[in-house]
């Protein structure tokens, strides 16, 4: 019992110590002011540790602190003992000033994620995981990263945004270091975009001061207003800092429909020619995508500073989803609820979607609607 009784204290003690140093050991950057160096736990003496556990003599001077303190102490700690212990005790909430000490940076767990569950994207998959991965392990980027999905409805857009949080961040769009604007949610009134501008710009400056690697979603950005996007520019831009504040180690991401009908007519053309849509390449579309950009009228994305001076890292297009891409996600959807199913079942979901154009190719949905639909075929 008195084990267990001690157990809060001892967590109390080392929570911060700790948790800094699984913050450490996942953040793929330098030491920066304010943060302390990122040194194994088999660095920490044993005076200093047993201070940790127990309150009193922690306040001791100086010269008598390399004495062996009296009482309970507890054995050198080593990196990886250090490293469990912390990652157990952070997966319960937030422990240290910052939000860092809750990045996760799961490479792998995105790649297995992206290859599992996201179906029909054979070029966003590539491209995303590619982008990332590159960017985290780059230890000086120039520029933050900039990704724009573009895409119809329901092809996967922002259950891609969704899985990149989960997986850079241990609490996903719950994060500190997450911000996600819908833009006719928090932006719907243009004779504002001043106000917005401003509000905008304090919270993009505020999340990367408290959290260096930091990721915005920008959903919707083809109803951006034009003065929003070029107020957005400078925090993707090549500059060293702004105001003090260093961006480039931040991730934007831009989620719009633009752009949705050259994809599918490049994968329609694919498949009248008897080619699989696995043979487009992302050099041939994205050329194809971004004339469609700077041509379109639809909404100031296209137009604004950020692909005119061509400050989007990677153009992302996500292609329409064919017949058994949507019979995936229904399977999926039964899965994530634990639900029993048959390919009867799973035919029957896929045939109460609309298909088009008159080949009926395409799902107008994607996969939007799937998980509801599942509810028809429950007892």
């Amino acid at each position: 019992m008195a084990h267990e009784a001690g157990l809060p204290l001892l967590l109390c003690c080392l929570g911060p110590l700790l948790c800094g140093a699984a913050g450490r050991s996942r953040a793929p950057r330098d030491p920066e002011p304010g943060v302390p160096p990122g040194r194994a736990g088999s660095d920490l003496s044993r005076q200093y540790v047993a201070c940790r556990l127990w309150r009193e003599g922690c306040e001791q001077p100086q010269e008598e602190a390399s004495r062996e303190p009296q009482g309970w102490s507890l054995p050198l700690v080593g990196q990886d003992y250090l490293e469990i212990l912390s990652s157990w005790y952070c997966s319960f909430g937030k422990c240290c000033e910052t939000g860092d000490c809750r990045i996760a940076n799961n490479i792998t767990g995105l790649e297995l994620d992206l290859s599992r569950r996201l179906h029909g994207q054979h070029l966003a998959k590539d491209v995303i995981l590619k982008a990332v991965q590159g960017f985290l392990e780059t230890p000086h980027s120039e520029k933050a990263l900039a990704l724009s999905f573009h895409g119809w409805s329901g092809t996967g857009k922002n259950f891609v945004a969704r899985m990149i949080a989960d997986h850079l961040y241990r609490d996903g769009l719950k994060s500190e270091c997450v911000k996600v604007f819908i833009s006719l949610f928090h932006f719907p009134h243009p004779k504002y975009v001043d106000l917005y501008k401003v509000q905008l710009k304090k919270q993009i400056s505020e999340t990367v001061q408290l959290c260096k690697q930091s990721l915005f979603i920008f959903d919707e950005a083809e109803k951006l207003h034009s003065g929003l996007l070029d107020a957005i520019k400078p925090y993707v831009d090549h500059y060293d800092s702004i105001d003090g504040v260093d961006y480039r180690r931040s991730i934007f991401l831009f989620l719009s429909n633009t752009g949705g009908n050259i994809i599918n007519q490049v994968t329609l053309d694919f498949w009248r020619a008897g080619r699989i849509r696995e043979e487009i390449t992302m050099e041939y579309l994205e050329q194809h995508l971004r004339l469609e950009l700077l041509e379109s009228t639809d909404g100031g994305f296209a137009h604004s500073h950020l692909l005119q001076e061509n400050l989007i890292d990677f153009l992302v297009p996500f292609l329409p989803l064919e017949n058994h891409h949507v019979k995936l996600c229904v399977r999926d959807a039964f899965l994530a609820r634990s639900l029993p199913y048959t390919e009867e079942v799973l035919d029957e979901v896929v045939r109460m979607m609309v298909f088009i154009p008159e080949e009926q190719l395409f799902s107008a949905q994607g996969c939007k609607s799937v998980s509801h639909r599942i509810n028809y075929f429950l007892p």
